[in-house]
């Protein structure tokens, strides 16, 4: 059997969400699972209705960690039919005492700290004494490397998605009454924050307006610097052609996207925070979106420069505002589209789970 520690799991939502309940559900058809998961309100209804068996564990979150190490402990010495487990997160493995196979994924952000600090020593301690670390992409791996990790250690599996299904009319004739008819369509489904750099694409879009009167560039999430990007597109006078959609559900989100021409997140990094992969890419282009991304961070792993979509420089206006007019002119969004969602196939999970198969 395979045992999966997780701090991240549905009913919540979020792309480390979505990642471990992917690879969850691609485990339980290879063997018997157990998820040991934090509890989530709700989660009754939706425990009851997978394949496999998910122990949920409470309080307080500064004692969960050691309430849930302890559970795990106790389950692993009781159950010696355990092959391996598979963890989200340095954190979920720090206090787990077992010689069994230890596999962690690594996504960036929660690695990337300091050479030598304190925190960057925790993190070697745990991942350099693990049996394999998996990373989401190659860059990724080169900053695994970078912190210390143990090259030797690391494979790069990128993250998977589940087929797309037709969406119901109702949902995207509700996109088209959003979005006011108007075209071009640029999107973002991202958390409002620095990262995602939300604020120069809105002003690059300042600079497509003369060019394209009727443009419109969709911003779905929430975050703290929503506020921030509604008075910029104000002072840039665009508010006409920003729209600030958050607490809709995942229907009407996928039919903003399929509804849009370009994807848009050129990431940049911000302090510790980087963009490890870039799932959103790769969900746009199976609706033959292409996509906009940046050099800094995980993109390149999900987005094939000039082909699928460009890759540009985050914190260079000039390059986002470039990127964006290529993929408008003589609508090469088109062309491009077509090659993202013929390319996006690889990161079916039915595809991605062989490369887990192999390592186990």
């Amino acid at each position: 059997m395979n045992l999966m520690i997780t701090r991240s799991f549905p009913p919540s939502i979020g792309g480390m969400q979505n990642l471990m309940w992917g690879l969850a559900n691609e485990l339980a058809k290879i063997d018997i699972l157990k998820v040991f998961a934090d509890f989530e309100l709700n989660h009754n209804d939706f425990d009851e209705k997978v394949t496999f068996t998910i122990e949920r564990i409470g309080g307080f979150k500064i004692f969960r960690k050691y309430r849930k190490a302890y559970l795990v402990n106790e389950y692993i010495k009781s159950n010696k039919n355990i092959k391996n487990i598979f963890s989200d997160h340095w954190k979920s493995l720090e206090l787990i005492k077992t010689s069994k196979k230890k596999i962690c994924l690594i996504h960036s952000k929660e690695i990337n700290h300091e050479n030598d600090s304190k925190i960057n020593k925790r993190v070697l301690s745990v991942l350099n004494n693990v049996h394999l670390v998996i990373a989401n992409s190659e860059f990724t791996k080169k900053l695994a490397i970078e912190k210390g990790v143990k090259p030797d250690l690391i494979k790069v599996i990128n993250p998977g998605v589940n087929p797309v299904k037709d969406i119901d009319k109702t949902y995207l004739n509700k996109a088209e009454d959003l979005m006011l008819n108007k075209s071009p369509r640029i999107i973002t489904v991202s958390r409002f924050d620095k990262r995602k750099n939300h604020e120069k694409v809105i002003m690059a879009i300042r600079n497509l307006k003369p060019i394209y009167p009727n443009i419109i560039y969709v911003c779905v999430g929430y975050g703290d610097e929503e506020e921030k990007l509604k008075k910029l597109s104000k002072e840039l006078m665009v508010q006409d052609q920003v729209l600030f959609l958050n607490n809709i559900n995942q229907d009407l989100k996928n039919a903003l996207v399929s509804k849009s021409n370009i994807f848009v997140m050129p990431s940049i990094i911000y302090k510790k925070s980087v963009e490890g992969f870039g799932i959103a890419f790769v969900e746009a282009a199976q609706y033959g979106v292409p996509s906009i991304g940046g050099k800094d961070g995980g993109a390149s792993d999900a987005i094939i420069h000039d082909k699928t979509g460009l890759i540009c420089d985050g914190n260079n206006l000039d390059e986002i505002y470039s990127s964006i007019k290529k993929l408008l002119e003589n609508k090469n969004y088109i062309e491009f589209g077509k090659h993202a969602k013929e390319d996006c196939v690889k990161f079916l999970w039915s595809n991605i789970i062989e490369k887990y198969k192999r390592i186990l």
